[in-house]
């Protein structure tokens, strides 16, 4: 999981340019309540490798003060231990001790660990946290963007494979076999770490809000007694929505692309969602939305779907209750499952 903002940040800001008139804002900080009326407050900070926006409604805009501040608070707890990007992390310990010995973790490193050993098993492989062995890609901005030669990608290549990360849950321990493997938890962390934010605002009495974190929304409630209303990009023009999504209630809004973090060369768009059998860039749909009630149901598969396409996806939405996607094929054309289509509204 990345730290340092990536090639998209100024994506990210279009992305959200265009979803608060949708949510019907236009400042920020916090209203005061008059008689009769909630206070509202819209934040934004850097964290988990993009910008998370946090919006909250309630009575008391001091309670709301407080509250946004507690969940940034604890967001950042949990970014800075799942951080490959943070030389401190604790996740930066196991890769620091690859082929060397275990690293004591704490829990909530060992339960994302536990889900994405089990999202392995249930992808058949495609999700892969070991992808962090493939170093010699970038995509963080200021980087050198480049295909890395053939033989270093074999090479790499060879230190990737779940099978060489030894999870202890009695120890509370972990440890990568191989001498030069590495985790990224990008694919598996920042739901359940958005999702501590939002327990932590509903903790503390807030009954309506929404965390958007590049592209992935967590919410709670409605927005001035209405819908959340959700904009889902178009992943090849940044300044225009492909469909609106009315929500409330609670649930989840998980995306993944090809279109956060990429470069082109000689014509070949190449992004950060890595192909654990490759060791390249996945060649399958360009961006997957998968909204569901909770973290559990969504954390991790868009990124399985980019890489098995469009079939599991359908597999996915037949076998899942509760579970619908919308998947966008490379000639832009869509595919949503009927639960999706029931939603999906024109901009």
């Amino acid at each position: 999981m990345s730290t340092k903002p990536s090639h998209a940040a100024g994506l990210t800001r279009r992305r959200l340019a265009s979803l608060v008139p949708l949510l019907g804002l236009c400042a920020l900080g916090s209203s005061r309540a008059g008689p009769g009326m909630a206070a509202h407050r819209r934040d934004s900070r850097l964290l988990l490798g993009t910008r998370v926006d946090m919006l909250v409604e309630g009575p008391d805009a001091g309670q709301l003060v407080h509250a946004v501040e507690l969940a940034f608070a604890e967001m950042g707890r949990l970014s800075a231990m799942m951080s490959r990007y943070e030389p401190a992390s604790a996740l930066s310990a196991i890769n620091r001790a690859a082929g060397q010995h275990a690293v004591a973790v704490p829990p909530e490193l060992m339960t994302v660990l536990q889900t994405g050993k089990a999202l392995h098993r249930q992808t058949g492989g495609l999700f892969d946290m070991t992808v962090g062995g493939l170093k010699s890609w970038h995509f963080e901005a200021g980087s050198q963007a480049r295909v890395p030669l053939p033989e270093q990608l074999a090479h790499e290549l060879s230190q990737v494979g779940s099978q060489g990360l030894r999870l202890d849950p009695a120890a509370g321990s972990a440890q990568l076999l191989k001498q030069g493997a590495a985790l990224d938890l990008g694919g598996v962390a920042k739901l359940p770490i958005l999702a501590a934010g939002l327990r932590r605002l509903q903790d503390e009495g807030v009954r309506h809000a929404l965390i958007n974190g590049g592209g992935d929304v967590l919410y709670c409630g409605s927005w001035q007694g209405r819908p959340w209303r959700i904009g889902l990009r178009d992943p090849r023009r940044a300044d225009r929505l492909l469909a609106v999504l009315p929500l409330s209630g609670q649930g989840v809004l998980a995306a993944s692309g090809d279109y956060e973090r990429f470069f082109l060369q000689n014509g070949e768009r190449h992004h950060h969602i890595l192909d654990p059998r490759t060791g390249r860039s996945s060649q399958g749909p360009i961006s997957v939305h998968l909204l569901a009630r909770d973290v559990e149901t969504v954390n991790g598969l868009g990124s399985a779907i980019m890489l098995a396409g469009l079939p599991l996806a359908q597999q996915l939405a037949s076998t899942h209750a509760g579970l619908d996607l919308l998947v966008l094929r490379p000639d832009q054309s869509r595919w949503a499952s009927p639960g999706m289509k029931a939603l999906l509204q024109k901009v």
